[in-house]
């Protein structure tokens, strides 16, 4: 058995992607898609036909400038969700613009926004999950969410303050990331690390255990992969999110995989509560100078990818 359905075993497994043969090929359960990605995908041949589209749908509305422009992304978006919906068996996790990660009100708005359209394609809220930053402005957002039954997905989470804050809202997932846990620390230290040491891998099974020993329903999704290692160390997790790459990488391998993360064991270890109140999470984030940094560096990065989307709309009107 190749280790890719070894690790299928132990973890669900969601493909990373906009791209929708990789899907196909790997046969996930779940995908995840953000703005990069979309972007990405959207410059490919096979899928400008979803941008065009959007824009066509768009052309003769009475809204004007960056109304027009921010209802074709939400457009695209959807068209691209419908899409992966019809591969993958689960659900789609659709990302709120990074712009508003400071905004608990616009990410609660426009949530409701992304989810009232994908019901008009007859998609059922159960099966979309909407991406928002996990800021505590984010987080703040994602627990009225979930009281409306609109399940979130906190992204661009680095530390444990931001999962325990995220675990005590009833959020209903979180994808932290590895791979730049692990970029950080290499530019930090200057040194390579192995897998079982690396630490990305290290905060995501600090959290899992946090969360499995304290009886956190939260679902762990770790996303953010730099390579194979990584993700073989994290078999047990709850879901792990891996680009196409990867997951070739893992069909390709017979060596043998054994989960690392189990309930049990998280259970029987001793770990002490942490708050997760507005000022002491505010303190242990500033605290931290990777998730800082990381996140700030990815709510940027994701506002950049937006705003090329944005140009690449506003050249197709």
């Amino acid at each position: 058995m190749n280790q890719l359905d070894q690790l299928k075993q132990h973890t669900i497994v969601v493909a990373d992607t906009g791209d929708f043969e990789a899907m196909k090929a790997y046969k996930p359960q779940d995908a995840t898609t953000n703005p990069s990605l979309i972007l990405q995908a959207s410059q490919k041949a096979e899928y400008k036909s979803l941008v065009d589209q959007a824009i066509a749908e768009y052309k003769g509305s009475s809204l004007t400038g960056s109304a027009k422009v921010e209802a074709i992304m939400d457009r695209i978006l959807i068209l691209f969700g419908v899409e992966i919906l019809k591969i993958v068996p689960g659900r789609v996790s659709t990302e709120v613009d990074a712009r508003l990660s400071f905004d608990t009100q616009g990410n609660v708005d426009k949530a409701r926004q992304l989810i009232s359209m994908y019901e008009k394609e007859g998609i059922a809220r159960e099966r979309v999950l909407i991406k928002i930053a996990s800021t505590w402005e984010g987080i703040k957002a994602a627990e009225i969410l979930q009281k409306e039954g609109i399940n979130c997905n906190l992204t661009l989470l680095f530390s444990l303050a931001q999962a325990v804050a995220c675990a005590e809202g009833g959020i209903k997932l979180i994808s932290p990331f590895v791979g730049r846990i692990l970029d950080w620390h290499k530019k930090s230290t200057g040194k390579d690390y192995a897998p079982a040491e690396d630490p990305g891998v290290e905060s995501v099974t600090q959290i899992y255990n946090y969360y499995k020993h304290f009886g956190h329903k939260t679902e762990v999704m770790g996303a953010s992969f730099r390579n194979k290692g990584e993700i073989t160390e994290l078999a047990g997790c709850d879901l792990l999110t891996i680009s196409p790459g990867l997951l070739g990488e893992l069909q390709a391998s017979e060596e043998p995989l054994t989960a690392k993360l189990n309930v049990e064991n998280a259970k029987s270890l001793k770990i002490e509560r942490i708050g997760s109140d507005e000022k002491t999470f505010r303190w242990l984030f500033n605290e931290d100078a990777m998730a800082t940094e990381k996140t700030a560096e990815g709510i940027r990065n994701f506002g950049k990818d937006i705003v090329k989307l944005e140009k690449l709309i506003e050249a197709g009107l």
